[in-house]
């Protein structure tokens, strides 16, 4: 038989070929995702292309541009009415443009802005070979402690590659916030994780200890990602759709068992539950919810400052808005089901965190376990199942950002001959030493404690005020008890800095450059607008709380 005969019969059998319908993409709608991912895509090639004189300057300056121009792009279209009236399902049902959506990718752009700054930070350690270096490695590629290594620092190496990861690390998280069905959720994880991975991976200093946290990460992210898969074709089997939409109708009943090729399994209760288990399973990894925690503290002390502050501010805010979304508006069905389980995840992650924060000595530690606690505090809001906790999460996640990439920037600042000076007996007296840095420190400590006048304050009476409306009491006592444990580590670290005596050969602070100073500037100016005058930012993340359905 002929090549050609056999074509024909394979036509034939396949019979004739309609068109295929061009994708519907609403690109504008879709601004800030594409800006990012386009950077991402030019400093890959900077990377290539431009000499390495010249990459840390080009680098920087495109990653400030695009994320710059990509909040502007929120800011229109919320201006726009895409956050309220013109809300609806982008990109052929895959991407929700609607207020929850941009009020969470605002803010995770002004995140990365700040951690930007932080990333380009070159005046913290002293000269090296009459080079200016950074936070990251000199050469991430060659073996700690190696000859080669030790080359790279000679000749003045830096390791740029960060600012392309972060940009695809920011793409990957404004998509998941806004993700409208499963499969681009699992997308937009994979899309920000593998860049952290990696960046946890670089630090100039403690290298080992670095490139074992991102390990770390590494497997217990690829655990939590396993399980979200599986979860998603537990659901797909379930509703014969990964649309969050079709989902939502076969749980409420709207749609029957249609599909022939699913009808064993369509509506089959066991399928949903326990594949809905395991996409929570997924997405309180992220968030850092207690028993999932367990990466936080190593990673965070291990990864490069600037690396942790960014991760530390930013995962939080996408995987919480992706948990929204996904309680809100594909199972408010079964809010009886998913409200039990909650309330135990936020009791453990709330008392958990700020139980055991009390016994660590190092500040990265510290500080990781209390974002669990705060993980916690939020899981409160989105426990509330209403209106006014979707905006209280929202106005929790900004005021926390800020305070959380702030914080994280003032401890790069403290040192000693070994870089950073974490372990907490370095700090006493700081006060003393260094008074100004440590009042900005004591600011970010009290937001962190929820006193009043701060940012902290206004955030845990949203979230506590919402959980108590919406009938979990109970949770807002052990909400309030948490915080009161919380209180007793922060203030015992700002009694330490400004009490205690100083000790002669204690660390030196740092006097940063005007990047570093900018990022920990407008952590301290959100923080008391935030505590003093929050009620327009709580007004603007009610009009922002309302899902597209």
């Amino acid at each position: 038989m002929t090549p050609t005969a056999v074509h024909t019969l394979w036509t034939t059998a396949a019979g004739p070929i309609d068109k295929i319908p061009a994708p519907h993409i609403e690109y504008t709608q879709l601004a800030p995702v594409l800006i990012v991912v386009g950077a991402a895509v030019v400093s890959v090639l900077v990377e290539a292309f431009v000499p390495r004189k010249g990459r840390y300057f080009a680098q920087v300056f495109l990653s400030v541009l695009a994320l710059a121009a990509a909040f502007a792009a929120v800011v229109g279209l919320a201006a726009g009415g895409y956050g309220s009236t013109k809300a609806h399902i982008a990109a052929m049902g895959a991407i929700a443009v609607d207020g929850p959506a941009l009020f969470l990718q605002g803010t995770i752009l002004l995140a990365a802005v700040l951690a930007v700054l932080t990333f380009a930070e070159r005046r913290l350690d002293p000269a090296d070979h009459g080079h200016r270096v950074d936070s990251f490695a000199a050469e991430a590629a060659a073996v700690p402690g190696s000859e080669q290594e030790k080359a790279a620092v000679k000749a003045g190496f830096t390791t740029t590659e960060v600012f392309p990861l972060l940009l695809f690390a920011v793409t990957g998280m404004l998509v998941f916030p806004a993700a409208n069905d499963l499969l681009t959720l699992f997308i937009a994880l994979e899309v920000f994780s593998l860049p952290l991975y990696l960046l946890c991976a670089v630090a100039r200093r403690k290298r080992l200890m670095s490139q074992e946290s991102a390990v770390k990460y590494f497997l217990l992210g690829a655990f939590s990602s396993a399980f979200l898969l599986f979860g998603i074709a537990l659901l797909y089997g379930y509703a014969g759709s990964v649309s969050y939409a079709t989902i939502a109708d076969v749980v409420s009943g709207a749609v029957p068992a249609i599909d022939p090729a699913l009808a064993g399994t369509m509506g089959n209760d066991v399928l949903l539950l326990i594949g809905f288990a395991m996409v929570l399973m997924g997405l309180l990894f992220k968030v850092g919810a207690v028993p999932f925690h367990m990466w936080t503290p190593d990673v965070y002390q291990g990864a490069p400052t600037p690396v942790t502050g960014f991760m530390a501010a930013a995962t939080k805010v996408a995987a919480f808005g992706a948990l929204l979304r996904l309680l809100y508006v594909v199972l408010p069905g079964l809010t009886w089901d998913w409200r039990p389980v909650m309330w135990g995840v936020a009791i453990v992650t709330m008392l958990g965190g700020a139980i055991v924060a009390i016994t660590q000595t190092d500040i990265k530690r510290l500080l990781a376990y209390s974002s669990i606690a705060h993980a916690g505090f939020l899981l409160a809001g989105v426990i509330a199942a209403t209106p006014s906790g979707v905006s209280s999460v929202l106005f929790y996640l900004g005021a926390y950002t800020f305070v959380t990439i702030g914080a994280f920037a003032v401890v790069t600042l403290v040192r000693d001959a070994g870089g950073e000076a974490t372990h907490l007996s370095k700090w006493a007296g700081l006060g003393r030493r260094s008074p100004l840095v440590a009042a900005v420190f004591a600011v970010f400590l009290l937001a962190f404690a929820g006193i009043p006048l701060t940012s902290g304050f206004s955030g845990k009476f949203a979230v506590f005020k919402a959980a108590a409306d919406g009938g979990a009491g109970g949770l807002v006592v052990i909400g309030v008890i948490s915080s009161a444990v919380a209180a007793f580590f922060y203030i015992r670290v700002i009694v330490l800095m400004f009490f205690s005596e100083p000790k002669a050969d204690g660390p030196t602070v740092a006097v940063p450059s005007g990047l570093t100073s900018v990022a920990i500037a407008a952590g301290v100016v959100v923080t008391l607008v935030l505590g003093f005058a929050p009620q327009y930012f709580l007004d603007l993340a009610g009009q922002a709380s309302v899902f597209v359905r």
